[in-house]
């Protein structure tokens, strides 16, 4: 995969994303499975009459398929992330650009904030250093992604 694949029409780079890791993702689908072939629930369900926190055990294996559906399985560029009717690509596809680094108004655009309470102004940071390096050497120069990593 190159960086031009992990680069988004947004500003976010795949490979910092850990959506696009997923490890917990797989963690999360190998928990369920682990769980349904031991049939755990029926256990779960006797230790529920003793210990009140497992008569919350259907919210957990919910809250674990919905990590595990969290995953992307390929890099925004080539169909995952949002896919291809985030509001985002529909607006490159429309003005024929490649990414929002090509548009004169990606510093003040709405599209964008939707990003914002996951990577603060990174994006922006890193839409600058696309259209300063070009998509091939920019992700040397890329801003963390995520505030808490």
């Amino acid at each position: 995969m190159t960086d031009k694949d992990l680069t988004t029409h947004c500003g976010i780079y795949c490979g910092d994303c850990p959506r696009y890791k997923a490890r917990f993702s797989d963690m999360c689908a190998d928990l369920l499975q682990e769980f349904e072939t031991s049939h755990f629930s029926e256990l779960a369900k006797i230790i529920a009459t003793k210990n009140d926190k497992f008569e919350k055990y259907d919210d957990m294996l919910s809250l674990l398929k919905t990590i595990n559906a969290l995953k992307c399985e390929a890099p925004c560029r080539l169909g995952g992330g949002r896919g291809p009717s985030c509001e985002v690509i529909v607006c490159n596809k429309n003005r024929g650009i490649e990414g929002c680094w090509d548009c004169n108004d990606f510093e003040k655009c709405g599209k964008l904030d939707f990003l914002k309470p996951f990577c603060a102004d990174a994006p922006i940071k890193n839409l600058r250093a696309v259209k300063k390096y070009g998509m091939e050497n920019w992700a040397e120069h890329r801003e963390k992604q995520y505030p808490w990593m």
